[in-house]
């Protein structure tokens, strides 16, 4: 099928609105990067200090935890993703070892099979050929199944799920490396494991230096539950019933409104603005909040599918 339409923007903004949005900064995305690892770091600290105040505190404590951490390690895979766009930080070397170390590496992904993945899904947006067709295609779905999903997400399921799928592969592309065969596929895999195992190491280094054991554990069960249900509610609500595919390029995702509790979980770094993004993907996060205004101003939100909030959403895409 054809690329979806694009966006053109000097019909939609006055050329010094545009600049201005789209002008990279040397310091925010680093600043954001930091910010994403301050805050795991108080909430695990926080955490394993309930925890050794008391176990009735840790067992109150170690929910909020969970959900401040698995939103955090969205957020570092959302910083990932601008660095796929190349909106991290202007110089490019520096750009995609902010995408690749700190952020994607830290939550098992690779910056380069991800940008390649990530910009044939900007192409062809919901079409055949859009790699994350699968995330929207089953909705509308029912409320028991959708219910089975957060399940699986929060008792570990989903996670165990990709490492199993993932791990075997990972192990063919190191033993091709070694033996010098053929198999791009499977020898990044084998790469993106190494540094992910890498961090996970690093994690628990600090972790064991600085308290013992349970900081890194509130990292790994978050990695592993609230992580996977955030992710999955941030990919449902981004394109799932969307009337994506006419000659319109603003209804193509979704913006979903976020209030301080959504943007500390299922929406950090202004991913709910999906729909700018998607329109202009030349903006970096922390200016999407500016074009979702600059496009209101310009009478444009009647043409965009724009939703409250994150519950409205859920509602939205169950029969």
């Amino acid at each position: 099928m054809p690329a979806v339409k694009a966006a053109n923007p000097r019909e939609v903004f006055a050329a010094e609105d545009w600049r201005a949005i789209t002008t990279l900064s040397r310091w925010r995305g680093i600043s954001l990067v930091l910010h994403g690892w301050m805050v795991v770091a108080l909430a695990t600290f926080g955490g394993a200090a309930a925890w050794n105040y008391d176990w009735r505190t840790g067992l109150l404590v170690t929910p909020f935890v969970l959900a401040i951490l698995g939103g955090r390690q969205l957020g570092l895979s959302i910083l990932m993703h601008d660095g796929a766009h190349g909106l991290l930080h202007p110089d490019r070397k520096t750009n995609n070892w902010l995408g690749q170390w700190p952020t994607g590496a830290a939550t098992g992904s690779d910056l380069h099979a991800y940008r390649a993945y990530h910009l044939t899904h900007h192409k062809f947006t919901q079409q055949a050929e859009d790699p994350d067709l699968a995330l929207s295609a089953p909705f509308p779905t029912s409320r028991d199944s959708l219910r089975r999903k957060f399940f699986r997400d929060l008792t570990g399921q989903t996670f165990y799920k990709q490492r199993r799928a993932q791990f075997p592969v990972a192990l063919r592309g190191a033993q091709f490396m070694l033996t010098s065969q053929s198999g791009d596929g499977a020898k990044t895999a084998a790469r993106t494991v190494e540094r992910f195992l890498l961090v996970q190491t690093i994690l628990l280094a600090i972790s064991l230096v600085v308290w013992g054991w349970t900081p890194f554990l509130l990292w790994l069960t978050a990695l592993a539950t609230t992580f996977q249900l955030f992710l999955r509610i941030r990919n449902i609500a981004e394109h799932a019933c969307t009337p994506t595919g006419s000659g319109d390029p603003f209804t193509h995702a979704r913006t979903t409104q976020a209030g301080v509790i959504a943007r500390m979980t299922v929406a950090p770094y202004w991913v709910n603005y999906h729909s700018e993004h998607h329109l202009f993907m030349g903006v970096p996060c922390y200016n999407l909040a500016a074009t979702h205004r600059l496009l209101g101003t310009g009478g444009f939100y009647p043409r965009m599918t724009v939703s409250p909030n994150y519950r409205d959403v859920l509602a939205q895409v169950v029969r």
